[in-house]
C-alpha cells in the first residue's frame, strides 16, 4: 500500500473514531454518583451498645449506661483509615436497637442518656471533626427500624425518622453517602412500621441534594446482593426498580449482584463486607480478622469488577480500632501499593489497528483516565500494546468512560509471543474499572478487542501489571 494512501486512511480513521461528538448512551451517572464511584474504597464502622453486649442485633431494651467507651478516639480511626488508603468512613449512627450515637432531640435512647462523658458526648461530632482533619469524607448509616422508640409502628414515627435525618445532615454534613438499611422488624409495641420511603427520599433530596443514597434499590447506590464483598463477574451499573421495594420486596440477589444490562436507572453496586465474621466488635473474633491477602481478593472482586468496597472495621470497647484490624488494613494497603506501582503499559508501544490498518493516535493507555478512544466499528478494531523486550504480566486493568454510559458487554484479551497467541481471556462488562488476573505469562504484546457493545465503546485506559502470583484471583 502506498504511503499516501496509508496516511489518508489514518486521517479518515481519526475522523471516524475521535472527531465525532460523544453523546451519552442510555442511563448515565449523576454528578454525585460519579464522585461517589471515584471513592472506590472506604470503611464502615459498626459501633454502639452491641459493642458492649456482644450482640449483633440489639434488642432495644439495653440500658443506655452500657455504652461507655473508655478511650474513644475518632482521630485514631481516621489515622488508620488514611493509612489503609480508605477515602471515607460510614458510621452506624443508629442501628436497629434505636440507640443514637448523637444527642438526638427525638429519642431518649442516645449518648446523652449514657455514662460516657457524663452524657455530654457526641460520637458523630467527634468523627466529623476528625474526618475533616484527615481529609476523609463522612457517611451516615441510619436504620429506619427502631426496636426502642415508643412511636415505632405508628405514622408519627415516620416524622421522627425524617427529623433524625435532618439532624444528622445539618449537624455533621456534608455527607458522601447516606445508608438506609431495609430491615423492618417489630418495635417495642410489637408493631412493624410502614416506611414512607418516598417521603424519606424527598427529604434527603431537599436537604442533601449532593449526597448519594444507598438502599437495596438506590436511588443512587444499590446493595450488591450479598455481604461477602463481591460483585458479579458481569456487573452492570444499571437496574430496573419498577415494581420493587426496599427490604424484602427488592430484586433477587442475583439481579442485585449483576445489575440489568438494559436497566432504566443508573444505580451502581456497593460491596459491603466485614473484616471480621461479625459486624460489631467481639473479642472472641480477634484471631479471625481477615488477612491482607484476603482483603486484596475482596478488592479484586469489588472495585475490580466496577463496584466499590465498603469494608466494615468495628471499634472495640475502648472506642479504638483494634490492633488486629489495623495491622491487616496496613498490610492490605501495602499489597495494593506494591501490586499497582508499576504500570508496564507505560513503556509499551501503543497501536490501534482498524481492519489491519494502523491508526496513529492512541489515548487508551496514556495514563489519563479523562481521555478515551471512541470506537464505532469495534469488532474490526484491535488495541495493541507491544513491549521492546519480553515482559511478565498477570494482571490487566481496564477502564471505560462511564460518564457517557456503560457500553461494553464483552471483550477479549490476547497474550502474544510474537504472532503466537499464548492465552486468550474473555470477559463481559468493564464499567469504571475491571481487573483481570491470570497465571503469569512471559509475553511480547497484549491485544485487546471489544467483542460486544451496546454503543460505540469508550475505552479510557488499559493498564498492565505483574503482581505477586499469590494474589492472582483463583
Amino acid at each position: 500500500m502506498k504511503p499516501t494512501l496509508i496516511l489518508l486512511l489514518s486521517a479518515c480513521l481519526c475522523i471516524r473514531i475521535n472527531a465525532q461528538p460523544v453523546k451519552p448512551f442510555g442511563p448515565i451517572p449523576s454528578a454525585r454518583q460519579l464522585q461517589w464511584q471515584d471513592m472506590e474504597f472506604y470503611l464502615f464502622t459498626h459501633f454502639g451498645p452491641n459493642t458492649f453486649t456482644d450482640l449483633e442485633w440489639g434488642k432495644g431494651t439495653e440500658q443506655e449506661e452500657v455504652f461507655n467507651p473508655t478511650q474513644l478516639d475518632c482521630r485514631q480511626w481516621c489515622r488508620i483509615a488514611k493509612a489503609a488508603g480508605a477515602k471515607g468512613i460510614i458510621i452506624t449512627a443508629k442501628h436497629h436497637d434505636g440507640f443514637c450515637l448523637w444527642p438526638s432531640k427525638y429519642s431518649t435512647h442516645t449518648v446523652a442518656q449514657s455514662k460516657w462523658k457524663n452524657g455530654k458526648g457526641d460520637v458523630l461530632k467527634e468523627l466529623s471533626t476528625a474526618c475533616k482533619e484527615y481529609n476523609l469524607k463522612l457517611g451516615i448509616y441510619l436504620s429506619p427500624w427502631d426496636r426502642n422508640h415508643p412511636k415505632y409502628g405508628t405514622d408519627e414515627y415516620n416524622t421522627v425518622f425524617v427529623n433524625m435525618m435532618k439532624e444528622v445532615v445539618s449537624r455533621y454534613g456534608p455527607l458522601f453517602e447516606f445508608w438506609w438499611d431495609g430491615a423492618n422488624g417489630e418495635g417495642p409495641n410489637g408493631k412493624k412500621q410502614i416506611y414512607q420511603w418516598h417521603r424519606f427520599e424527598q427529604t434527603l433530596r431537599t436537604i442533601a441534594p449532593n449526597t448519594p443514597v444507598f438502599s437495596d434499590i438506590g436511588p443512587d447506590i444499590r446493595w450488591v446482593g450479598n455481604e461477602n464483598g463481591f460483585a458479579g463477574t458481569t456487573n452492570w451499573n444499571l437496574l430496573d426498580t419498577a415494581g420493587f421495594s426496599r427490604g424484602a420486596g427488592g430484586p433477587s440477589t442475583d439481579t442485585l449482584n449483576s445489575g440489568n444490562e438494559n436497566g432504566k436507572n443508573w444505580i451502581p453496586a456497593e460491596c459491603d463486607v466485614s473484616i471480621r465474621p461479625g459486624w460489631f466488635y467481639h473479642a472472641s473474633e480477634d484471631e479471625k480478622v481477615k488477612t491482607p491477602e484476603q482483603l486484596f481478593e475482596l478488592y479484586l472482586k469489588s472495585a475490580g469488577r466496577g463496584s466499590s468496597l465498603l469494608l466494615n472495621v468495628p471499634p472495640d470497647r475502648r472506642g479504638l480500632i483494634n490492633e488486629h484490624d489495623s495491622a491487616a488494613l496496613v498490610g492490605f494497603k501495602k499489597l495494593r501499593d506494591e501490586s499497582f506501582k508499576t504500570n508496564l503499559a507505560a513503556n509499551a508501544k501503543k497501536e490501534i489497528f482498524y481492519d489491519n490498518v494502523l491508526f496513529t493516535k492512541q489515548t487508551f493507555a496514556d495514563g489519563n483516565l479523562k481521555t478515551f478512544e471512541k470506537n464505532t466499528d469495534y469488532k474490526n478494531t484491535a488495541y495493541s500494546l507491544k513491549f521492546p523486550a519480553a515482559q511478565t504480566i498477570n494482571c490487566v486493568v481496564l477502564h471505560e468512560a462511564i460518564e457517557y454510559g456503560q457500553r461494553v458487554s464483552s471483550f477479549s484479551i490476547e497474550l502474544l509471543d510474537g504472532t503466537n497467541v499464548l492465552q486468550k481471556l474473555n470477559g463481559t462488562t468493564i464499567g469504571r474499572k475491571r481487573i483481570i488476573t491470570f497465571p503469569a505469562q512471559n509475553i511480547s504484546a497484549v491485544r485487546f478487542t471489544v467483542t460486544g457493545a451496546k454503543a460505540a465503546p469508550l475505552i479510557s485506559e488499559i493498564e498492565l501489571y505483574n503482581i505477586d502470583e499469590k494474589l492472582v484471583e483463583k
